[in-house]
């Protein structure tokens, strides 16, 4: 880090069991990307307006780094991460969120945390939450190989008690809001990852020890991901 930039973000991959996470790179895991957020985002969820091309992108893809999460190169799951102190979304579409006095984090050591998804073509909840959790692991190692600590999100008031039982602890930063054009009611929420760190070595020392190991993505497992 030098004059208050933040270096390019470090990548990461790596494999949990039959799954493999690894930072997006070539144009077709962004197009899987793409696709999946307008399956999740735009038809879904409503949040975003529907695309002829089924394609969900934005201004913030070309300053944050996409994680995804496949099996037999299906793309099941994604996150997005955007470092500071590029502009987040909490900061324009996700201002509804900041209700009261809160003011953004915007060192070096924060992110925001975007487009978390799970393929909706998912009806095993069992699957889905296995799928969520690992996704939670892959932002965990990308925030270890980034040096963040905090991390904001805004998802549906709904899943982050979710996020929270699981043993996230993510704090509210505003009351629930309908944001347009869903009208979901959406939280606004800022996780300090030492206190994760904290809490989880005391009560959940086994979602800590299975959070920080991985295996190697070797090039049979790549090849059946």
């Amino acid at each position: 880090m030098n004059d208050g930039v933040k270096q390019e973000a470090r990548q990461i991959t790596f494999c949990d069991g039959e799954f493999l996470i690894k930072t997006l790179e070539s144009e077709e895991e962004l197009r899987q990307a793409y696709h999946l957020r307008h399956r999740v985002f735009a038809e879904k969820l409503k949040w975003v307006p529907e695309r002829k091309d089924q394609l969900e992108s934005d201004v913030y893809d070309a300053w944050s780094t996409s994680i995804g999460l496949f099996s037999n190169h299906r793309l099941l799951g994604m996150v997005r991460m955007t470092p500071a102190p590029f502009p987040f979304m909490l900061e324009s579409e996700f201002s509804g969120c900041l209700v009261g006095s809160h003011h953004v984090r915007k060192e070096l050591d924060t992110a925001e945390i975007t487009r978390l998804a799970v393929d909706p073509a998912i009806a095993d909840r069992g699957l889905s939450a296995r799928l969520m959790r690992t996704i939670f692991k892959a932002m965990y190692h990308w925030t270890l190989a980034n040096d963040i600590r905090y991390t904001y999100l805004v998802v549906e008031s709904r899943l982050l008690r979710v996020v929270q039982r699981i043993g996230w602890p993510c704090h509210a930063i505003g009351a629930p809001v309908a944001l347009p054009p869903a009208d979901v009611l959406s939280v606004g929420a800022l996780l300090d990852l030492d206190e994760f760190r904290s809490a989880a070595a005391a009560e959940r020392p086994e979602m800590l020890e299975w959070l920080i190991s991985t295996e190697p993505a070797t090039a049979n497992i790549a090849a059946r991901a």
